[in-house]
């Protein structure tokens, strides 16, 4: 008998390769499509702030009209999970629940919950790996039933398993007329929320506009230029650009907006057509295999998003200081680069790799010695793509805490921006206070004569801060504490450790052979 099924959409805010809602239309004869907002879950849970707030809802809008256009609807209904999903079963005869299978054990004990209440009520549950290139219980599986703590290792397991699943087909109005949509008054009573509605701020400045649509024509927008693509490689990006030199796709593939499966083989026939072509861990496709790394080993590593109780994770003891922490949050270190950096990402949600390298240094093991997940939890908070496993995986490898394993090399607040940036256009634009200062003192104001800061405008101490710490001393009496923490714990720092254990460092020797992802396997590392 063909089901009456509820689809929970979770992540997966799309419909182009959504094998788990394709699943539920073939065997079905009335599909419900439903988001439940469960405030209290998305925000004690997700912690999510009100950039990503508007992101969402308009992914959740474009998603309705991306159903309607298919002659479906999508139910946006609000309350408690369980319970709301206990009256909808309940109230519209339900037989079958899908929704994508997530890594995150709050999404596990959610699905667990659901399988329980399944169980009770007497429906069926499926659910498919939709949002990561491959099932982490495979590569599991492969690495006797733990995860490989290193990016060679990890790329070795890949090599066994080949080529991720290939996207499933694009639905069509075809697929929903053969099911019975939702009755359309259904879709008025449970209409997308407007931020209002929430109570969310109104102002949004940030340039990256949620859902399916916009995700997809940024894609193309990006595949357009294969040289750029086959090329890439990210230590090259630039940190301090105006405008995003990387892909600008994070938010989307956070959100399940874009499915990574769809992006890895067109990347693959781009770089089929290219006689040369950048690499893992560096090139587009390394960055997915980044992702998909700290995806599995946050899969199976317990307590991932904290120290205590990390198995993988150095044992530090950070300084507990509120009125530090406050002024990195709210960019008011007295370093342009670094303010300007927490001043994009408090207004824009997005920072380019390296900035967010930067400031994660500066917070941790290179200037305020302030635990890791102190700042894991602002960039929760703030990032349109904050995402539990990379989120907490880059934490840990900047602070030195895991991962990476060159601590001694620590980003200087000033001279690293003044690199790419000599003009400091970048601090011009989001701390304008300072836009006067000639380029010779816009990385260091507190240098400028008082004649030259009333010239400016702005008095250092009364205007904009002065330096919180003194960035060689603090940095030297880190580094030796770092050295002494990764002595005493040996073992746990030798856990993730790899030949080729930074991603900004290696070099790819051509005339070695490799094995290219595209053809099939993935691209082995050499020494």
């Amino acid at each position: 008998m063909p089901h009456r099924t509820i689809h929970l959409f979770r992540k997966g805010l799309r419909l182009h390769d959504n094998p788990t809602l394709l699943a539920a239309l073939e065997s079905s004869e009335v599909v419900y499509p439903v988001y439940i907002l469960d405030r209290k879950f998305l925000m004690s849970v997700m912690h999510i702030g009100d950039l990503r707030w508007h992101f969402l809802l308009q992914s959740l809008e474009d998603l309705q009209k991306n159903l309607c256009q298919l002659g479906s609807c999508l139910l946006v209904i609000q309350g408690e999970y369980e319970s709301v999903l206990r009256d909808h079963v309940q109230k519209w005869n339900i037989t079958q629940v899908t929704l994508d299978a997530e890594m995150e054990p709050f999404y596990k004990e959610m699905e667990a919950s659901i399988r329980r209440l399944g169980e009770e009520l007497g429906f069926e549950v499926l659910s498919l790996v939709g949002h990561s290139l491959y099932d982490t219980k495979r590569i599991l599986d492969l690495n006797s039933g733990t995860p490989p703590l290193t990016y060679k290792r990890f790329l070795h397991i890949l090599s066994l398993l080949g080529d991720p699943e290939v996207p499933v087909r694009n639905l069509t109005a075809e697929d929903f007329q053969r099911c019975r949509p939702p009755d359309p008054g259904l879709a008025e009573c449970y209409r997308v929320p407007l931020p209002v509605d929430l109570k969310i701020s109104l102002e949004s400045l940030s340039p990256w506009r949620g859902g399916e649509t916009e995700g997809l024509q940024r894609l193309e927008q990006h595949l357009t230029d294969q040289g750029w693509v086959a090329s890439f490689t990210k230590p090259r990006t630039i940190p301090n650009s105006l405008l995003p030199s990387t892909t600008g796709l994070s938010p989307y593939f956070s959100m399940g907006c874009l499915s990574v499966r769809t992006f890895f083989y067109r990347l693959s026939n781009i770089y089929a057509q290219a006689k040369h072509h950048s690499l893992p861990p560096v090139s587009l496709q390394g960055q997915l295999l980044w992702r998909e790394f700290f995806y599995t080993v946050a899969s199976a590593t317990p307590n991932f998003t904290k120290m205590a109780g990390n198995p993988i994770c150095l044992q530090i003891n950070w300084c507990e200081d509120a009125e530090r922490l406050h002024k990195w949050k709210t960019a008011q270190t007295g370093f342009p680069w670094i303010d300007a950096i927490m001043t994009q990402l408090r207004q824009e949600g997005w920072i380019h790799h390296l900035a967010r390298h930067a400031v994660a240094c500066f917070l941790t093991r290179g200037d305020l010695w302030i635990s890791w997940e102190e700042g894991m939890k602002v960039f929760e908070e703030l990032l349109l793509d904050a995402d539990y496993s990379i989120n907490a995986g880059n934490w840990m490898w900047l602070s030195a805490s895991a991962f990476f394993h060159q601590y001694t090399r620590i980003f200087c607040p000033v001279r690293f921006g003044r690199r790419t940036d000599p003009e400091g256009q970048y601090i011009r634009k989001y701390l304008p206070i300072l836009k006067n200062f000639p380029s010779k003192y816009i990385y260091e104001p507190w240098t400028a004569s008082e004649e030259e800061q009333k010239q400016a405008g702005c008095i250092i101490g009364q205007d904009y801060p002065f330096p919180m710490v003194n960035h060689k001393e603090a940095s030297d009496h880190n580094l030796q504490l770092m050295k002494q923490v990764r002595e005493e714990q040996y073992r746990t720092a030798q856990l993730t450790r790899d030949d080729t254990d930074d991603p900004m460092e290696i070099k790819v020797k051509r005339d070695h052979s490799e094995e290219s992802i595209s053809k099939g396997k993935v691209a082995r590392m050499t020494e």
